[in-house]
């Protein structure tokens, strides 16, 4: 490329929350580059054939689900991505509990057939869930207003908004605030009796991390997600939707620049002026979005420009904190997966091929937090498993299918050092999904291995977070990714972080980098 270009906008990172800006902005009128250091756009918003042995499965290395798009679909909307290529479909039903008995719990997209499901094991469990959902229906009301705004302006209408669910269950709040702000697992077991109704909610609320901390309360969130918005996939596979963004911003007169390393954000006089590649290139540009981890990104502005004290404060904001991170373990097969055993416990006939399976009982889920927290791999089995194929064919050849494992907490750093241990890990995980998933091990045609360092070192996130930072109530708002750090501004000028490492946080949504473009355009328009 040329030396010394000339944009509005750099964006660092070519992700679907770099491609969300970068889109945003370039719908402004602001000339635009995204910069992307990998072969390929989307981040962990990404998908492809990544099995040597099965060229025609398509894999999803990172995010498959799509949730947190459904509860805020602005970034879709507003873009028109469905003209370029973007479709999703929704799962019914979405997530199924499994049991090692052999017996199912289905989360319907209607609380009252979840209540109903539940009702099969404890007629006291289905009542209490149909009021926790009240309470949960009800923190929803007050909190997604918020989460929908960038928290440095005065969003009066959202403050209007969850005003007025406020003053509606006002005579819930002191259960809702004892709710988002008990360990989760407190209120799980404070509420539910029954194993299965038990094991189920914990085997969820999981995925959002260890539910024995404090104020994990806002984990059940999740819960009202499934009710209110239900489950979707891209159709094509999740690459479709960063490609969809890429087309956007090409239609709009963006640019992006793949394979090509940023050495320096360079920062002048406290403002940023652009970035500086490893031959010496300089792209000049009015504001730099950083779009990838926040640690990352400010160790890459010129020395000194940053006081050290906020250079430690985000170099030491957790990031798989606790010590877990999921493992991720995709197989690719030359038929078909059956879950035979629990659908003949049913007494419905449903089939649950298409659906998310969550495995793991009470035991397990703890076990497996605390295990990883000390280094070592848990032993019994505590994971999401699907087969995407199951709901869109053609990410498998025909008769064929691909399958996700998804063991949610790992031991970020091991004992024996993940080189060592990986292939045998990977083994138990795919000897653990077997005993409900069947034909997993005699149908294999190839395998493929990720734990946090090889998501770290592929995606140059810090310590393989696949939230950037960990999802917590003092790490939100403007509070994330930490103090200083989360308002409309940075020390540096016109440098902006724009990635899951800030508000909202993680999920694929594209609101950081939608609230990123407002805050660039108020920069831009007061400069």
């Amino acid at each position: 490329m040329k030396k010394n270009q000339n944009y509005d906008v750099v964006i660092v990172g070519g992700g679907h929350n770099g491609l969300s800006a970068a889109c945003y902005l370039a719908e402004a009128g602001k000339k635009v580059v995204v910069i992307e250091g990998r072969e390929k756009i989307g981040g962990m918003a990404s998908s492809g054939y990544l099995i040597p042995e099965a060229p025609q499965h398509l894999i999803h290395p990172c995010a498959l689900d799509l949730m947190s798009l459904r509860v805020h679909p602005m970034m879709p909307q507003e873009l028109q991505l469905e003209r370029h290529g973007f479709r999703q479909v929704e799962m019914a039903p979405g997530y199924v509990y499994l049991h090692p008995d052999g017996h199912s719990l289905v989360f319907w997209r209607d609380p009252a057939k979840t209540a109903a499901e539940i009702r099969r094991f404890s007629e006291h469990d289905a009542t209490e869930f149909l009021a926790l959902m009240r309470l949960i229906d009800a923190f929803m009301d007050m909190a997604i207003p918020m989460m929908r705004v960038d928290p440095s302006q005065r969003n009066l209408g959202a403050k209007w908004e969850a005003l007025k669910a406020v003053l509606r269950n006002r005579h819930l709040k002191p259960e809702i605030m004892a709710l988002i702000g008990s360990p989760a697992y407190v209120s799980i077991m404070e509420r539910f009796e029954h194993p299965v109704t038990q094991s189920a909610m914990c085997a969820l609320l999981g995925a959002a991390g260890p539910i024995t901390n404090e104020a994990t309360g806002i984990y059940f969130a999740l819960l009202g997600f499934i009710h209110r918005f239900g489950l979707g996939r891209a159709v094509g596979g999740m690459q479709t939707l960063s490609n969809a963004l890429a087309a956007r911003l090409t239609e709009l007169g963006g640019e992006i620049l793949l394979s090509t390393q940023i050495k320096e954000i360079v920062a002048e006089g406290g403002r940023a002026t652009g970035v500086r590649l490893p031959d010496g290139s300089l792209i000049k540009a009015k504001a730099v979005v950083a779009s990838i981890h926040p640690k990352m990104a400010l160790e890459m502005v010129t020395p000194g420009a940053l006081d050290r004290r906020l250079l430690t404060r985000i170099a030491l904001a957790p990031a798989n904190g606790h010590g877990a991170s999921p493992l991720k373990v995709d197989v690719a097969l030359r038929s078909q997966v059956q879950y035979r055993r629990h659908e003949a416990m049913r007494p419905d006939g449903l089939s649950l091929r298409k659906c998310v399976h969550l495995i793991g009982t009470v035991e397990a889920v703890l076990e497996n937090f605390r295990s990883s927290a000390g280094g070592e791999v848990p032993k019994l089995p505590y994971m999401w498993i699907t087969a995407p194929s199951a709901v869109d064919p053609s990410q498998a050849p025909e008769g064929q299918d691909v399958v996700y494992l998804y063991p949610v907490a790992m031991p970020v750093e091991p004992r024996e050092g993940w080189d060592a241990i990986r292939a045998q890990v990977g083994q138990q995980v795919i000897d653990q999904a077997s005993d409900y998933m069947d034909g997993l091990k005699a149908f294999e045609i190839g395998r493929r291995i990720e734990a946090a360092p090889d998501l770290a070192a592929r995606l140059n996130v810090h310590r393989g977070c696949v939230v950037h930072i960990d999802t917590s109530t003092t790490r939100s708002s403007l509070m994330r990714p930490a103090p200083g750090l989360g308002g409309d501004t940075l020390p540096v000028a016109g440098l902006f972080l724009g990635g899951a490492g800030i508000h909202p946080g993680g999920g694929i949504n594209g609101l950081p980098g939608r609230i990123a473009a407002g805050r660039v355009k108020r920069f831009l328009a007061g400069s």
